[in-house]
């Protein structure tokens, strides 16, 4: 009996955050409702010793606070049913004001800014207590991840290169219609670094065009393979439409995590690497790797938010 009391209080803490959300989502509607409702006057019949309600202001109110506490029921049984820890916080909105983002020191090319090339950068400068996941190459096509994915509504965003992605498009597809963008990560997943411009463009603006085809739309995200570029690479992704090249601050595995600066703890806006694999390549499946991040990120005060929203 004590570890099931135990157990509930740290489901209810993993709550908290999400129901204060909830709770203001709630006043602010509510403070809309009772300024409609002064110019209206209809009523809707209470209940039996109800209090009436304004109509129908506080009607879609009423509505509104329904869905907002069945969707969180949702989460909080999603987690319970993929074995997390904690459930999930919910992401910010996206911010107003889109942050200025700028080439990370150290990661520049020459003529960087004279020749306006795509920015580099492994964070996203904001406050906010968020961290983006990106998920590389596409090699695994597990179903049990998108279901994963879509039931704890996790945003990512998908690097996709064109090899692994064409004996299953389908599978992107339904991806990409649960509301996740999916990038350029070339052709043929080589090492840009040393190739020549020519042969550089043809990976990414061929990419471009394929994920045109199969998906409607030309990505302007660019992640070069390995992390590998040089000025030829910034200059073929500008070229072939690509506003952004972003890399990565930590990597996730099925079993274990890796740091670019060391230490280990996440930092706000920090951008998370990990792939489409599977139990032939790692420890574990991709929903061992999804746990072990959530139950990370969760613990350490964090929310994933959607990488697009802040750029």
């Amino acid at each position: 009996m004590r570890a099931v009391v135990q157990n509930d209080k740290r489901w209810a803490t993993g709550r908290a955050s999400a129901g204060v959300r909830i709770v203001v989502a709630v006043l602010v509607l509510a403070a809309i409702a009772s300024g409609c409702a002064q110019d209206g006057g209809d009523q809707v019949t209470p209940a039996g010793g109800q209090q009436p309600l304004d109509a129908p202001p506080a009607r879609a109110l009423d509505s509104y606070a329904t869905k907002l506490r069945a969707a969180q029921a949702a989460r909080v049984a999603a987690a319970h049913r993929w074995g997390l820890r904690k459930v999930p916080s919910a992401a910010p909105p996206a911010p107003a004001k889109k942050p200025r983002v700028r080439t990370r020191k150290g990661f520049e090319v020459d003529g960087h800014r004279k020749l306006d090339l795509p920015p580099v950068f492994t964070r996203i400068p904001t406050r906010d207590k968020v961290v983006f996941l990106t998920i590389d190459d596409g090699a695994e096509k597990d179903p049990a991840f998108l279901r994963m994915m879509s039931e704890l509504d996790v945003p990512y965003s998908a690097f996709l290169s064109g090899y692994l992605v064409r004996n299953d498009t389908r599978y992107f597809r339904k991806m990409q219609s649960r509301g996740v963008v999916l990038h350029n990560h070339t052709l043929n997943h080589p090492n840009l670094r040393g190739m020549s411009y020519r042969k550089q463009k043809r990976e990414i603006c061929g990419m471009q065009r394929y994920m045109e085809r199969r998906f409607g739309t030309r990505p302007t995200l660019f992640r070069p393979p390995y992390g590998s570029y040089d000025r030829a690479t910034l200059r073929a992704a500008r070229t072939c439409g690509i506003t952004y090249v972003p890399l990565w601050n930590e990597e996730v595995f099925a079993d274990h995590w890796e740091y670019r600066d060391g230490g280990r703890k996440l930092h706000p806006g920090d951008i998370v690497l990990t792939h489409f694999r599977g139990r032939d390549q790692w420890k574990g499946t991709m929903a061992d790797m999804i746990r072990r991040f959530l139950n990370k990120v969760t613990a350490q005060g964090y929310a994933v938010g959607r990488l697009e929203d802040y750029l």
